[in-house]
């Protein structure tokens, strides 16, 4: 491990192998943070949450491993007796992002500079966020989706799609990303019918669902349909709509 000048290290944070501490970041704990992770200058972790329910009550903040946190970045500890605020593996936090309270932030994520997290928030793996755009409490953003700069988040955003705007929509499918990950063609054409299904067509939100079905059983069309039920569920903020429509139910 290695520790800038003037870094400040809590007595209840634990640091994992060839991680470098730049210089002026602050971590408190409870924290963990694994292994060849990099944290640059200014940065703040494991600070108590921006939330008035927190009375003080034992949380933490878990980051993984090969993580790049650049400058003054802030990650705020969880709210709730051992609850985590959690950052996954190979990520990229851009200067100045916030992420607040009993976020999740899964594996190999991009998210640029000045976004801000509200809490509560999920973001699926190989997502992309671009810059200064906020996101609402509890929203989830799905794998490999793709939020345009500036937009706002208030809903969910469905695994794959590319959402821009404000008040944010689902434009296409982030097709560019899909090819960049090396995704089959075979897939990505499903998923292109799986679009035109749930966007461009005039069905209903269970009319939708039940047509996607009819494209097979692969394991991205399983995760998209997935997430899109779970979307409707008690506690979740729906789903972000697309071109034209009003939200991702039957009154769609």
């Amino acid at each position: 491990m290695q520790v800038g000048a003037y870094a400040v290290i809590g007595a209840h944070v634990k640091v994992g192998p060839e991680t470098i501490i730049g210089a002026h970041a602050v971590i408190e704990g409870p924290c963990e943070i694994g292994a060849r992770n990099q944290i640059f200058t200014g940065a703040a972790i494991g600070m108590e949450p921006q939330d008035l329910k927190f009375v003080g009550e034992p949380t933490w903040v878990k980051i993984g491993d090969n993580n790049l946190i650049r400058e003054y970045v802030t990650i705020n500890r969880a709210t709730g007796a051992g609850e985590a605020t959690i950052i996954g593996n190979n990520n990229l936090l851009m200067a100045y992002t916030h992420v607040a309270h009993n976020c999740v932030v899964e594996d190999s994520v991009v998210i640029a500079n000045s976004v801000a997290l509200a809490g509560h928030v999920h973001i699926e793996s190989r997502a992309r966020l671009s810059g200064v755009l906020g996101v609402h409490q509890f929203v989830r953003i799905g794998r490999q989706a793709m939020v345009g700069g500036m937009a706002r988040i208030d809903r969910d955003v469905p695994p794959y799609m590319l959402v821009e705007g404000n008040p944010g929509r689902i434009r296409t499918l982030n097709l560019v990303g899909l090819k960049r990950s090396g995704m089959e063609a075979s897939d990505l054409q499903l998923l292109k019918k799986a679009f035109r299904i749930l966007y461009r067509s005039n069905l209903l939100f269970k009319e939708a669902l039940e047509e996607l079905e009819t494209l097979g059983d692969t394991e991205h069309l399983q995760h998209l349909r997935r997430f899109l039920l779970l979307s409707q569920m008690p506690g979740r903020r729906g789903l972000i709509p697309g071109r034209g429509k009003s939200g991702g139910s039957d009154e769609s």
